[in-house]
């Protein structure tokens, strides 16, 4: 899959659309999911052209990735939600429901969040 340079995290990354952003730095940019699915819930984006995870970790370069593992603790911290525990998740591909063509995780915490996957199917 190519990059779609139209998407919504691309457009909020040049700045075409509004966020209420958490954290950015010189790698990810942090904010507030539009659509929470728990109390805390926030996206943390690369600040390059990447379409999931695979792209990433093959493409970006090595300072890139580790800069974006640290704002992902950094981010993480600022919600407070380390002590009390809190959730990562990274879609790819249709099967996963992944809805935005760029590489983006979710960090969700503030309340128990069960068990990952459901046990059917």
């Amino acid at each position: 899959m190519s990059y779609d340079r139209t998407n919504v995290f691309a457009r909020i990354l040049r700045g075409e659309l509004p966020c209420k952003r958490v954290y950015e730095d010189d790698y990810a940019l942090a904010f507030h999911d539009i659509n929470p699915q728990a109390p805390t819930h926030v996206l943390v984006i690369p600040k390059g052209e990447f379409v999931s995870l695979d792209d990433f970790s093959a493409n970006a370069p090595s300072k890139m990735i580790a800069g974006f593992v640290r704002a992902l603790g950094t981010v993480a911290r600022t919600l407070g939600v380390v002590e009390s525990g809190f959730r990562i998740l990274a879609n790819h591909g249709r099967n996963a429901n992944q809805e935005v063509p760029h590489f983006h995780v979710h960090i969700f915490g503030g309340r128990a969040l069960g068990p990952m996957l459901s046990r059917a199917g």
